[in-house]
Formats: C-alpha cells, structure tokens, sequence
C-alpha cells in the first residue's frame, strides 16, 4: 500500500515521502498516529501543491539536526553500575540509562528509542553507541561502563576544559593576571629601582669623600 508520510518514519522517509507499507501496518499504526495518509489521486495532487512549503520545513529540520548532532558526537559519557565476577554486569545498560546519563552529563534531552548499540551492554569498559538524530543524520559517542564506586580520572584536557567552565560560572579569568598579583609586581619592581637608586647614590657619596681626602685644598 502506498502512502504519504506526514512526519519522519525511522528508516523509510520524512514528509512528503512517498512509500510502500504493509497495510494492516499502515491501518493499524502509521493512520491512527498521524503519520501518513492513503496516497490517493487527491492527496498526491495536494502533496504537489504542498511541496513547495514542505521542502523549506525539510531544510529547517537539516539544520537544527545537524545542530543537535554536534551537542553529543564524539562525547564520552560514563554510566556507574554494579558489576559481579569478571566484570560482568547484573542486567545490562539499557537505552533509559544512556538518556539519562546524557542528560545528567551534557544537559541534553534525547529519545531513548533512537539509541543504537552494537548489541546489548553486558559488561565494563568502553562501548560504541550511535543516536539517530534525523534522517541520515547521526550522532557518534561513546559510552564508558564503570563499576559503582570507581574514581575516572579524567584527561588533561578534559580537566583543563572542566577548570575553565568553573572559572566562566565563577567569572574569573584565568589567562589574565589578578589585580593582587598586578600590585606585587609593581611594587616589587618599584623596590628593586629604589634599591638600585640607593646604591648609585651612595656609591657616589663614597667617590666625593675619597676625592676630598686626596685634595689638600679641600
């Protein structure tokens, strides 16, 4: 059966799409949910004259997909769990705790149905997992599986990047110098020319008293 999709259906197409599906899954889901409608002579003729505006929906969407992509591609998020012999895992990591984690982790809200793994997370380490962000469009990351109580350590660069994000919220800068450490540096420089004043002053007090000793007229 062919129908026009009005919204996106995982893996088959975005609106506008045209496609074949079974009919009892059309009937039964795709209808009831708003998410297609019969491509019947009348709905193709009204899809032509839609087109227009949907195409300029359809490049939003890239947009905005591509923008999401970027919050989680390429992050690592770690996920505590309690763990038996051989680093096995009572259960497995499942798609709700991976949403939930990356909300915690990166303060970003995804659909937990849109996670992929490569097959179910049994055991402790480092794991591929991918979000079907739109289309074709999706999102790489990484997911570090730990035993409940085990201290991460992170990298320097991930330490360097989390010391500057305090440093924003608490609005300190920490390229610049404080107006303290400013001050001192000032003032020792100050003292170090007072100094060195002092000491040619009296170097040349020193020359006139030997010079007026030599001197019988003085």
């Amino acid at each position: 059966m062919k129908v026009i999709l009005l919204s996106e259906l995982k893996g088959r197409g975005g609106e506008g799409d045209v496609i074949d599906v079974k009919t009892g899954f059309a009937v039964n889901y795709l209808f009831p949910r708003k998410m297609a409608i019969e491509a019947t002579p009348g709905n193709l003729k009204q899809l032509e004259q839609r087109m227009h505006n949907i195409q300029k929906r359809e490049e939003v969407r890239l947009t905005e997909a591509g923008d999401f992509r970027g919050l989680l591609d390429g992050k690592k998020i770690v996920i505590s769990v309690k763990v038996g012999e051989a680093g096995r895992l009572f259960g497995s990591v499942t798609p709700m705790m991976i949403a939930d984690a990356i909300k915690d982790q990166l303060d970003v809200e995804i659909d937990r149905r849109k996670i992929e793994t490569r097959g179910s997370i049994k055991t402790v380490g480092t794991h591929a997992a991918e979000l079907a962000v739109y289309r074709d469009i999706k999102a790489d990351f990484t997911i570090d599986v730990i035993a409940e109580g085990e201290i991460v350590e992170a990298t320097e660069e991930e330490a360097a990047l989390a010391a500057e994000v305090e440093a924003a919220k608490a609005g300190i800068d920490l390229t610049a110098k404080t107006d303290d450490e400013d001050a001192s540096t000032e003032s020792d420089d100050d003292a170090d020319e007072k100094e060195g004043s002092a000491s040619a002053e009296s170097a040349d007090v020193e020359e006139d008293e030997t010079v007026a000793e030599k001197d019988p007229a003085s």
